[in-house]
């Protein structure tokens, strides 16, 4: 439900067009991040669902600096799209 939901509002013309891009890609680690908070809110030992949900951030934060590398316009707007915070720069 989750997932269809911000898959309309944010790429109904680029999810026909092109479903490998970076901001599906971010919308669908976002989707999974939110359902293991919600898991992990209920379930506090679940130290595997803990592992995942550190590789799920780690692989969408790589995606998010990629794109503000590439094209910050796109980045800013996925950000503020899907009310994340702005990356931390090393």
């Amino acid at each position: 439900m989750i997932k269809n939901s911000f898959i309309s509002v944010i790429q109904q013309k680029e999810k026909e067009e092109n479903c490998g891009s970076v901001e599906f890609q971010v919308c669908n680690f976002t989707n999974k991040i939110r359902r293991l908070t919600l898991h992990l809110e209920l379930h506090k030992k679940d130290f595997l669902s803990q592992r995942g949900l550190r590789i799920i951030l780690g692989k969408r934060q790589r995606l998010l600096n990629y794109l503000s590398k590439k094209n910050g316009v796109r980045y800013k707007k996925l950000i503020g799209q899907l009310n994340i915070r702005k990356s931390k720069t090393r």
